[in-house]
């Protein structure tokens, strides 16, 4: 297809790609993001190779790494603090890392930039109040009353998606896992140089995202899935490491910025119905979210934005690159969710514990594989 009017809806990482690979492909795109201030929460992602696979085919590749910290290997070690094993990761770029730590509003920042520089419209500020899908496209009225007519619509609008409902009234809602995550940055120490992962009924992290700055990420039980005020919250995400590996436990004496915690229910969906519905379609956290235990929630989302653009190009009709996007994608987000949610009941007692370095391994199988 040539000259196609695309509105994305989200500005999060999947809307961002998406502008990017679609502005390659020649398409015109507007994004529309419902937070006027476009804020991105502090601390950090992980990324492994598929994502850089992505971003070199996406032309962003030493920009990204630029703005992030690489490495090739995950340091496993045991909830007494002992390092256990190693799992070396796969290199899909040659020259390049196999993994990268990044800060969220760092990779915001580079995606950003470029999808401007190729000329994407970004508006802040605004959502789908209703939306007139016809033969030939689609009618749109904002939430500022503005109306927009667009050959087609992508929703990627993340795990509450507002569009998912109002395509699919009976699609599946986010599934509380029963667990959640707390996450602070940190000084990164000269030594960190990977991903460390501890094992036990607690997950816990350490993640170098630069030269100077580092994060670390606990999952815990969060029966009930209680709402905590944000006054406290570094006290409460203190009592969490109580009895953990010394090295845990000698970091969490620096956690004492409220503002800094970041908390957040694991929550994860799965639509197995269509993706799509006549001139619209969704991707990334909008069909698959998925819990982090495997670090591949934006890592999906961004495959699933050059696919949908690869897919655009291919065909004539919208609904058979919608149907042949889907097609591409669903087994493997599918196996994301499924393995990621597993590992998260598992460390519950929900479910059978799920060792972390197969479960690692497993992904790394998969995210090898072209997409």
């Amino acid at each position: 297809m040539k000259d196609l009017d695309i509105l994305v809806v989200g500005g999060g990482i999947g809307g961002l790609t998406s502008a990017i690979a679609l502005r390659r492909a020649g398409f015109t795109v507007t994004i529309i993001e419902k937070d006027p201030e476009w804020s991105v929460y502090g601390v950090g992602i992980i990324q492994q190779s598929n994502v850089v696979r992505a971003m070199s085919g996406l032309g962003l590749l030493d920009d990204y790494i630029h703005a992030g910290f690489g490495f090739d290997r995950v340091d496993v070690f045991s909830s007494a603090g002992e390092r256990i094993g190693q799992i070396p990761s796969p290199k899909l770029v040659e020259r390049y890392p196999a993994n990268v730590g990044i800060g969220r509003r760092a990779l915001q920042k580079v995606l950003a930039d470029r999808a401007r520089q190729m000329g994407t419209q970004i508006r802040l500020g605004m959502t789908i109040a209703a939306f007139t899908d016809d033969a030939t496209g689609v009618t749109v009225r904002f939430s500022n009353g503005e109306d927009m007519r667009v050959d087609m619509v992508i929703g990627a609008d993340g795990l509450y998606s507002q569009l998912r409902p109002m395509l699919f009234p009976d699609a599946p809602r986010p599934r509380f896992t029963g667990q959640a995550v707390w996450r602070y940055n940190f000084p990164r120490p000269a030594d960190l140089d990977c991903l460390r992962a501890f094992e036990g009924t607690k997950g816990i992290g350490l993640v170098p995202l630069s030269n100077d700055l580092m994060y670390m990420y606990v999952t815990t039980p969060a029966p009930g899935n209680p709402f905590y005020p944000k006054e406290g919250m570094a006290r409460m995400m203190r009592a969490q490491l109580a009895g953990q590996a010394p090295q845990i436990e000698e970091l969490a004496g620096q956690i004492t910025d409220d503002e800094a915690v970041v908390y957040k229910p694991l929550e994860y969906i799965l639509v197995e119905s269509p993706w799509y519905k006549g001139h619209v379609v969704l991707l990334g956290d909008a069909v698959h979210a998925t819990t982090p235990h495997l670090g591949q929630g934006a890592g999906m989302a961004i495959e699933d934005s050059i696919v949908l653009a690869e897919e655009l190009v291919r065909h004539e009709d919208l609904e058979d690159a919608f149907a042949a996007y889907q097609a591409r994608r669903f087994e493997r987000c599918k196996y994301i969710v499924d393995s990621s949610a597993a590992v998260s009941l598992g460390q519950i007692g929900l479910g059978p514990y799920v060792d972390q370095r197969t479960a690692t391994g497993g992904m790394y199988r998969v995210i090898s594989e072209p997409i």
